[in-house]
């Protein structure tokens, strides 16, 4: 008997799925466990494995199109079985369902009238030098342009114009070197000087970070609290390290061994707000934001406060791999009770980030940027980086996220303690 495959949710936040590459087609026998389709969710693009047995009947959308959960993906039954009756009858249940690819029929091109011809070109008369005749009128440059080129004796048609219309304008006149030839902006290699756009559909994992990020930032209160960190023994200390460690630490690899150590000691900021009820969590879930191309991934450091340094390194590793390869799984990047932003590699000194629900706080990381301090009464250069932690004050209040701030702050200033204790 004839059985509808339905578009099933493969993630928490899911809604609907895009179907990047049909592996079977109509006609195809499938077997249980076998390779159907890669579905891109608004994580990753998974694969998506048959749990029929038959033939493939009907296939409810094009590759490239999306189908929301539990919608009609393809139908699967016994060959030559007539399956019309069934999909009519999910067709009236819900009218906007997908046509089979198959039937799909191309839109007729647009009629379009053949562009007349433009007036053949006029040979526009020579100007004449600004300090010899008055024939400039007809240049195309500006009342100021004209004025400023006549007190510097600037002849007007050495210069090729960067305003509207290749009009000489003032920052021309002021670009110009006697005994050269200006290349203006207007007239650079690769220059656009007529509108123009591109447009790209927005991705299933775009969607659902502008979906998540503008109700987290306009339902949850955000209030930030910013910090620098002397970062000078927490260099030293990386540098041996990495001279005995297996794999190489890095040191977002130290900020989230010391976020964990921080959350055991305050484990108000490792909450989430329920509506009705705030959950704080025994367990440490830490999410570290990785970019992609489409946006952001947040795979989770499961019970991050009981690894060493060595093992959160090769799994954030692990995990930055297999975000870049679309091969993370909803296992990888669900549970999160805090999340680390970090943009200190990228050279940025200081932001906010929005707090990632369910969570209650997220911390964002800046670089480590020399400047002058001041220790024991002396200016000497230092190493400092500064962290903002988003709070939602709902559930955290300034001074328990102060605290939280100031013992991370000792953690990282005295890394001597995240050593101890076999955390290598």
């Amino acid at each position: 008997m004839a059985e509808i495959v339905r578009m099933p949710k493969m993630s928490d936040t899911m809604t609907e799925g895009v179907v990047v590459k049909w592996h079977k087609k109509v006609g195809d026998k499938v077997k249980s466990g076998e390779l159907v389709a890669e579905v891109e969710t608004d994580k990753a693009t998974m694969e998506y494995e048959s749990y029929h047995n038959g033939t493939v009947l009907y296939l409810g959308v094009e590759e490239g199109k999306s189908v929301a959960i539990d919608g009609i993906l393809a139908i699967v039954g016994k060959e030559g079985e007539d399956y019309k009756a069934l999909l009519e009858t999910e067709l009236a249940k819900s009218p906007a369902a997908s046509k089979p690819a198959e039937e799909v029929k191309a839109a007729p091109a647009p009629k379009v009238e053949a562009p007349k011809p433009d007036p053949a070109p006029v040979a526009a008369p020579v100007a004449a030098p600004v300090a010899s005749s008055s024939s400039d009128d007809r240049t195309k440059a500006s009342p100021l342009a004209k004025r400023l080129a006549t007190e510097k004796g600037i002849d007007l048609s050495m210069l090729k114009g960067s305003g509207d219309h290749g009009r000489i304008v003032k920052r021309d006149i002021e670009w110009f070197k006697p005994g050269t030839f200006v290349q203006t902006a207007a007239f650079a290699p690769n220059a656009v000087t007529s509108e123009s756009y591109s447009e790209v559909a927005v991705s299933q994992m775009r969607k659902t970070i502008a979906r998540r990020l503008s109700e987290s930032k306009f339902t949850a209160p955000h209030f930030y609290l910013t910090m620098d960190i002397d970062m000078d023994a927490l260099i030293a200390a990386r540098e041996s390290v990495n001279q005995v460690a297996s794999v190489k630490i890095s040191f977002n690899d130290f900020i989230v061994k010391a976020v964990a150590s921080s959350l055991r000691q305050h484990p108000t900021v490792n909450s989430s707000w329920l509506d009705d009820r705030i959950r704080y969590n025994n367990h440490i879930n830490i999410g570290v934001a990785v970019a992609v191309e489409d946006g952001l991934l947040v795979p989770v450091v499961r019970y991050a406060d009981s690894k060493t340094l060595t093992q959160i390194s090769t799994e954030v590793k692990g995990f930055s791999q297999k975000a870049k390869d679309k091969k993370l799984q909803p296992a990888d990047w669900e549970g999160n009770t805090f999340t680390i932003s970090n943009l200190g590699m990228f050279n940025i000194e200081e932001f906010t980030a929005i707090i990632n629900p369910p969570d209650a706080c997220i911390l964002a990381v800046g670089g480590i940027k020399q400047v002058p301090v001041v220790k024991n009464g002396i200016v000497q250069p230092g190493n400092v980086m500064k962290v903002t932690l988003s709070c939602d004050h709902r559930v955290v209040d300034g001074v328990v996220g102060s605290k939280f701030l100031n013992t991370l702050k000792a953690l990282l200033e005295n890394p001597i303690v995240l050593l101890g204790q076999g955390n290598i």
